[in-house]
Formats: structure tokens, C-alpha cells, sequence
């Protein structure tokens, strides 16, 4: 039976061998690396073995995936000629197979991270490999953190975290501290790759990926499996388990090949089929799978690749409230990636459904999923760690604090965390449970409501992605199927996590309304209103049905749904009844107020969240001057109205307020909205009373906001006229509040004779400018300098205006002629 060392001394053929001696040499002198080797090298085969001969006790893997967690451990049996769990075994998700005196462990990083909380010194544990970073899946981002820590209070435990494709520099300062971590490399050994161009039709639209699109990818497959080299196998690359299943689906009896597929929700026994290498005499195989196959998984046998060029990442709407996966173009290191699979084992080809300016467009590198996805669980681990939020910690990324906020705020509402982000037990308990924190609330608490079995088996549907109608899917499920036995194992794990309860005979949905309370909806017209407030469209099946506790709602541009674009892709039906129970939180009795005509109407409202269940008419007064407020601050002053002589004072005080400053006051909306209390109090007490808003006079209320020592003042530094040597009083036209305009005096230019100068008004800061008229009130000359408009363009006016209005005084010496508004026949 080979050794763990012969192994390693054999290398296996893999390019990976080259660098066990740096691996060794790093690992016993500083406890700490980065590899960074391409797929294909076989780091995932031989680092682990390196490093179980350099520590005492397990050697601990991750891997991104259960089926690559199953794959890795399976191959290093093979190579050691043990059984799995023997000398490799694995710990996925519901799933065991380990001997007490194994050497190496697959896990997934979820899993070490459970254990992580439960045993912060990974007792037993000499070694943690950290696979495929390079995906910045958040459960590892996290254990990058954490294990850094961990090193601090354990310099006997190494930490080796390996890339396909990252920024190694970076890793190795994270990991090592002061000194960064020795980063060992092993180039690629790629043979010739040609690339193919097949772009088709749009591949996204309103539902997501369109099948137009899904039948361009067939229809590729088929081309290229005609065309494939030396007999190989095809590797088709789609985004997620609904197109895997619908491309597989159409190319079978179409090909003279094996069609297998390759994803998270496959049986464990068809996914390791899909991942093992064909056995001579058998069938050509194509094998269509997700992103499980891009760098944490090695298909044998592949000559062949067909790329989608799609991903499924998670996205979060905030104002909204939805979060999920979405399907977006994927990066072009992922492209990169999948490409790469082809040229393996010899000459290979890609096919890419889409053109090269599109591949050249694609966004550099992944993004991490710490930037984009749904933060309460990782929140929850960092809580429990004893690290809110992540402070203090070296995460790969930082955590967007807008993220954290709202979703250390769902955190608290389900009692989990505390007001300064510290774990409370019931955050402990919900956090030994292998489910997002919602869900794990929700299998908790709905125990009480449904019973612990239906609580669990609804649980287990969400969690395997099912889709639709869950009440639907889990009687579909408790009659067997496909993935039956996978959701019964499920099932039956969640069920042993909670205690015995003597909850029955409740509607099932009422577990989701747990999960997602703000998310139960209610049938308005041809969509649905979530209590959150978001209208979104139901899948025909249930659509009609008046209320729904939404589990998934996403965001599908081009969708309908009064235009959110919102579209709910798995839900169950329940009552108003369970609704209320369940999300009795956001039950509200109110009065509210809406503005009909100027008026105020009251209605005193019994609602759940956005959806209101009655209203019933009530006197305007009821309101109080609150529900005023609330009015003009979502619907500004214009409600009210601006007579003529409130919007010309609020232009004076506006232009005092631009040249003088304090204390004259700022008249802008935002701050009269600010400060109502202040200057408009009685008027909303009346309005409260009434509910009569428009018509409200605001010219007094104005008048408030100036202090008493500068209201006699205002008409001397900002007067309404101007008295002209006519001994007219012009009124001066003052520009709007939120324009810094010049202040007009429009006037006959004969009503000026012997003004030497412009006057100034704001304290002598501000000139006039004057709209010299003709005496058919036309435009003649616009100027703030009359003393040049006197000796200069005046000579021009007059020579063109007093033959055209010869009744009119147009004397050659405008300085000292008597100003006048009548005609010559006329003058005094």
C-alpha cells in the first residue's frame, strides 16, 4: 500500500511535484504559504500530502464545493490505494466519511468555519488548507481572518491557503503578518488551445436566461462535439441548475454520447460520474455543468470546452429588500478558467457563445462575494467569534458598511446580536445550526407553530433550492423523486437540531413568514405587495392566490410587477390569519393622512407592514399636527402654496441670506422643512383641526424665522421699491431663492434723468440692474453702471427713440434734465 511519502516522491506525473520541496520548506520554517499553481496541476493531490509530513495531527482542506470536497478525498484513496475516510476522508454537509486515524479531511469551508466557532483552537487539527481562494467565496474570506488569529495563540498550526488565480502578494501579507508568507508558484502546462466564436442571441432576458439562448448553446454542443478532437469529452458551462437540466435535457438522443450533469442539487453518485474519467469501451460523454467543474474540480478526459460565458453570483437591492442569485456575465478570469479545462490533457478547443468584443468587455476578476451577498450569517460568525462586524480582524476585503448595518439590524431583530453587535445565545444557538440565520430562526421558532418535522422539511426545500410553490414541492418530495433522498437526509439533520414541540396542524408557510416576515405579500391586482413595500410578480401557478410568504424574490429586468422589475421565484401560500401571527411585529393601527384637493383626509388604518388589511374614514383632527408634517415632508411646500407676497419676501430673505449671512435666515426648502416647528407651528396646529393645508398665507410664518433687532431692518437693506428721480416707487424684481440672479429694476429710461449711478441695495453689496424701458415698455438698454450708460450708449438710444416717440423728453444732457413718466405736452 503506497505511503502519504511515496506518494509525494512519486509526484504522479503531476506539474505540481516541482514545487513540494518549496512547499515542505516553507511549511517547517514559518508555518505559513501561498500556492499559487493553475488548475490542472494537482495541488489539490499532492499540497496536502506535503504538509501532512511536515505537522503533527490532521491535515484539514477546503473545498469550495461538496462534490469537490467528495472528489479530492476519493482520488487521494485511489492514489494511496485506501479506502475513503481511511487515509483521506471528507465532511460535507449532512455527509461523514472519516476513520478516527485519517490524515486528511475535505471539508467545505462552512463546515470548518462551524467548527472554527465550537473549538476556536482546532484541537487534533496541525494543518488548514485553504483551496481556491481565488473565488472569494465569503466563507472563506472569513477563514483567512480567522485562521490568521488563530496562528497567534497557535504557532504549531500551518496555514496554507492555494489559488488558481489571485493577487499572491496580497495573500502572503495577510497570512503572515509582519513578515509576509513564502508564496510558492508552479506555472501552467497547457497545450494548444484554439478558440472558437459562436456568438447567438441575447442570452438574459426579463426571466433570466433566455431559452432562445439555452437552444443557441445546444445547438453548439452538438457542432462542437462533431468537431471534437481525438475523441475527447465536451465540458458545457452554464450558469445554474435550471439551464444544466435544460441543455442536458435537449441534447439527449441527439448525440451519440453520454449527457451527464454536473451541479450542486446532482446525487452524489451521479455527481462523482460526472467528474470520474471515462472508462475504455464506454461512450463519448458531454458533460454540462455549473461553475463546480471551473478550477475546484478536474472533468478527465475533456478536449473539448462550450462556454455560456454566464455565472450565478449573489446581488443585494437594498431598497427593496431583495437579495440572491443573479445571472451576469461572467469575468474573464473565469472564462479563462473554463477555457483552460480544454487543453488539459492534450490539444484542445472552446467554443464561446458569444463574440470576442464581449469576452474583451468582461470584468477582470470575480467579485467578491463579501461585496454583494445577503451578510447576516458571516455577520452571525464574526459575532460569535467576538468580533462585530469584523473589526479588528484582516479580511481579504472589508465588509461594505452599508451591508453590515442593515444586516446586523436583521441580526438583532431575530435576537441574535445584541445593540453593539455582540453575540446573545440565542445568536449561539442559532449559529450551530447549518443554515442562513433567517432560516435558522425559522426552523426554531416555526417548531412552535407546525411542528419540528414540517418545520425541518420545509427548511430542507428552501435550502435545496426547489423553487415555485414549496408546500407543493415538499409533498412532491415526501412521494419521492430524484432529489427525495437527498432532502429526506436533510430533513431529518434539521429535525434532531431542535427540540421536541407540540406545534401542529399550522399552516406550513408560517416557517417561511419567520424567515422572512417583511416578505409575506399580499394579491393587489396582477401582482403581489410584500409587507416591505415592493410590488412583485408571482409565477402563474401561484399568482392567484391572495396571500404568499415569499422565500425568493429577485430582480429580473424587463419584468412587470408596477414596474419594480421584482419577480418571486419560490413561495408558499398561507392566510391572514398565519400572516399575522407570524409577522406580528410589523402589524400597525394608525391614523393616516392623504392629500385630496388641497385637504387633508384621515383614515385610521390597520395594516401589515405596507399592506393594509382596513381602513375605515375618520375626522381630519384625529391626525394631529404630526401627520401634517408628514404630508409637507414627503410632499414639500408646494402643497401649501406660494402666494405672490410670501414668495417675494422669501426672495428678499434669500438674497440677505447669500451676501450678509447669519442671522439672516436660510429660506431653502430642505430647511424650512427642518425647521416647521419653528416658524410655521400654529399654522399646522390648524391645519391638524381643519385638515386644510393650501391657502395657508406664509408670508407671516416667514417673518419668524427673522430675529426681532434685524426686521426693521429688513426693508432698508432689502426693500420691495425703489423711489426713481421721477418720484415713481418701483417695484424691484428680486430673483428667485435658489438663484443667485442680479435684483432688476425695470423703469422708463426718461424716469431716470439725473440718476448718476446705479443704486445698491444688501448694505451697498449688492448694485441694481436696470431695465432701462422705452415708453411702449420695450427693452432699450440694460445696465448696472448708469453713469457710463449716460455718457456712452445713451447718445445712440436717443438718437434712434426721439424720432420714433418725439412726444417724449429726449434731452442731449441726461444728467441734469428733469426726470419724467409723462411727455413733453404733459410735464409739469
Amino acid at each position: 500500500m503506497p505511503s502519504l511519502a511515496h506518494l509525494v516522491a512519486d509526484g504522479c506525473g503531476l506539474p505540481f511535484a516541482a514545487a513540494a520541496d518549496d512547499l515542505r520548506r516553507a511549511v517547517t520554517a514559518r508555518g505559513v504559504a501561498v500556492v499559487e499553481a493553475p488548475p490542472g496541476t494537482g495541488k489539490t493531490t499532492l499540497a496536502p500530502a506535503v504538509v501532512a509530513g511536515c505537522v503533527d495531527g490532521r491535515v484539514v482542506v477546503t473545498q469550495p464545493r461538496r462534490v469537490a470536497a467528495r472528489a479530492a478525498a476519493r482520488r487521494l484513496a485511489q492514489l494511496t490505494g485506501t479506502a475513503v475516510g481511511e487515509v483521506a476522508g471528507f465532511t460535507v454537509r449532512g455527509e461523514r466519511v472519516m476513520s478516527p486515524g485519517a490524515r486528511m479531511e475535505m471539508v467545505t469551508p462552512g463546515v470548518l468555519l462551524r467548527r472554527l466557532l465550537r473549538d476556536p483552537s482546532l484541537d487534533g487539527v496541525g494543518a488548514v488548507i485553504l483551496d481556491e481562494v481565488h473565488e472569494r467565496g465569503l466563507d472563506t474570506d472569513l477563514l483567512t481572518a480567522l485562521l490568521a488569529e488563530v496562528r497567534e495563540l497557535r504557532d504549531d498550526l500551518a496555514v496554507v491557503a492555494m489559488s488558481a488565480t489571485l493577487d499572491a502578494a496580497g495573500l502572503a501579507g495577510l497570512l503572515g503578518g509582519d513578515r509576509p508568507a513564502p508564496v510558492v508558484g508552479v506555472p501552467a502546462v497547457l497545450h494548444p488551445l484554439a478558440v472558437r466564436w459562436a456568438p447567438g442571441p441575447l442570452p438574459l432576458d426579463a426571466r433570466g436566461t433566455a431559452r432562445g439562448f439555452l437552444d443557441h448553446v445546444a445547438h453548439t454542443v452538438e457542432q462542437a462535439f462533431r468537431d471534437r478532437p481525438d475523441d475527447g469529452d465536451v465540458l458545457v458551462f452554464l450558469p445554474g441548475v435550471w439551464e444544466v437540466r435544460t441543455v442536458a435535457e435537449r441534447l439527449r438522443g441527439r448525440l451519440a454520447a453520454e449527457v451527464l450533469e454536473l451541479h450542486g442539487q446532482a446525487a452524489a453518485r451521479d455527481q462523482d460520474r460526472a467528474v470520474a474519467g471515462r472508462r475504455p469501451g464506454e461512450s463519448p460523454r458531454v458533460v454540462v455543468s455549473t461553475n463546480l467543474a471551473e478550477s475546484s474540480l478536474t472533468v478527465d478526459g475533456v478536449r473539448v470546452v462550450v462556454d455560456a460565458g454566464l455565472s450565478r453570483e449573489p446581488r443585494r437591492d437594498s431598497g427593496r429588500g431583495m437579495s440572491g442569485l443573479v445571472t451576469v456575465r461572467c469575468a474573464r478570469s473565469s472564462a479563462d478558467q473554463r477555457a483552460g479545462r480544454a487543453a488539459r490533457q492534450g490539444p484542445g478547443v472552446v467554443w464561446r457563445c458569444y463574440d470576442e468584443r464581449t469576452y474583451l468587455g468582461l470584468r477582470a476578476q470575480v467579485t467578491p462575494e463579501s461585496q454583494t451577498a445577503d451578510l447576516t450569517g458571516a455577520l452571525l460568525s464574526l459575532a460569535a467569534w467576538g468580533a462585530p462586524r469584523g473589526e479588528g480582524l484582516a479580511l481579504p476585503s472589508p465588509l461594505p458598511s452599508l451591508a453590515v448595518a442593515e444586516d446586523e439590524a436583521v441580526l438583532r431583530s431575530l435576537g441574535a446580536v445584541d445593540d453593539d453587535g455582540r453575540v446573545t445565545a440565542q445568536g449561539r444557538r442559532l449559529a450551530g445550526i447549518p443554515a442562513a440565520p433567517r432560516w435558522a430562526r425559522a426552523l426554531v421558532d416555526g417548531a412552535e407553530l407546525v411542528g419540528r418535522r414540517t418545520a425541518a422539511e420545509m427548511v430542507a426545500a428552501v435550502e435545496l433550492d426547489v423553487g415555485g410553490d414549496l408546500t407543493v414541492a415538499v409533498s412532491g418530495l415526501r412521494r419521492g423523486g430524484p432529489e427525495s433522498r437527498r432532502w429526506r437526509a436533510e430533513a431529518d439533520r434539521l429535525e434532531r437540531l431542535v427540540s421536541p414541540s407540540e406545534g401542529a396542524g399550522g399552516v406550513p408557510g408560517a416557517v417561511v413568514v419567520l424567515a422572512y416576515p417583511e416578505r409575506v405579500a399580499r394579491r393587489v391586482g396582477t401582482s403581489h405587495l410584500l409587507a416591505s413595500g415592493t410590488r412583485a410578480a408571482a409565477p402563474p401557478h401561484l399568482a392567484a392566490q391572495e396571500w404568499l410568504a415569499v422565500a425568493e424574490v429577485t430582480r429580473a429586468e424587463g419584468a412587470s410587477a408596477a414596474g419594480t422589475g421584482a419577480v418571486i421565484r419560490s413561495a408558499a401560500p398561507v392566510d391572514e390569519r398565519t400572516a399575522r401571527a407570524a409577522a406580528a411585529h410589523l402589524l400597525l393601527d394608525e391614523v393616516r393622512g392623504e392629500l385630496v384637493d388641497g385637504r387633508l383626509r384621515a383614515r385610521r388604518v390597520t395594516a401589515l407592514g405596507a399592506i393594509e388589511l382596513s381602513s375605515t374614514p375618520v375626522p381630519a383632527a384625529e391626525l394631529g399636527p404630526d401627520a401634517v408634517r408628514s404630508v409637507l415632508l414627503e410632499r414639500g411646500l408646494s402643497v401649501i402654496g406660494w402666494s405672490d407676497g410670501a414668495d417675494a419676501l422669501r426672495r428678499r430673505l434669500a438674497l440677505l441670506r447669500r451676501h450678509l449671512g447669519e442671522p439672516w435666515p436660510d429660506v431653502s426648502d430642505e430647511a424650512l422643512l427642518g425647521r416647521l416647528d419653528e416658524w410655521l407651528g400654529p399654522e399646522l396646529a390648524e391645519a391638524a383641526r381643519t385638515g386644510r393645508l393650501s391657502g395657508i398665507n406664509l408670508a407671516q410664518p416667514l417673518r419668524r424665522l427673522v430675529p426681532w433687532q434685524e426686521a426693521a431692518r429688513l426693508d432698508e437693506l432689502a426693500p420691495e421699491r425703489l423711489t426713481v428721480p421721477s418720484g415713481s416707487n418701483i417695484r424691484l424684481d428680486y430673483p428667485p431663492h435658489d438663484d443667485d440672479a442680479p435684483v432688476v429694476c425695470a423703469v422708463k429710461l426718461q424716469e431716470c434723468f439725473g440718476l448718476p449711478e446705479s443704486p445698491t441695495i444688501a448694505g451697498g453689496r449688492v448694485r441694481i440692474l436696470f431695465h432701462l424701458l422705452s415708453p411702449a415698455g420695450r427693452p432699450l438698454a440694460v445696465t448696472d453702471d448708469l453713469a457710463s450708460f449716460w455718457s456712452g450708449p445713451y447718445g445712440q438710444v436717443r438718437a434712434e427713440m426721439r424720432g420714433r416717440y418725439p412726444k417724449h423728453p429726449w434731452p442731449e444732457d441726461p444728467w441734469t434734465a428733469q426726470a419724467t413718466a409723462r411727455t413733453k405736452r404733459r410735464a409739469p
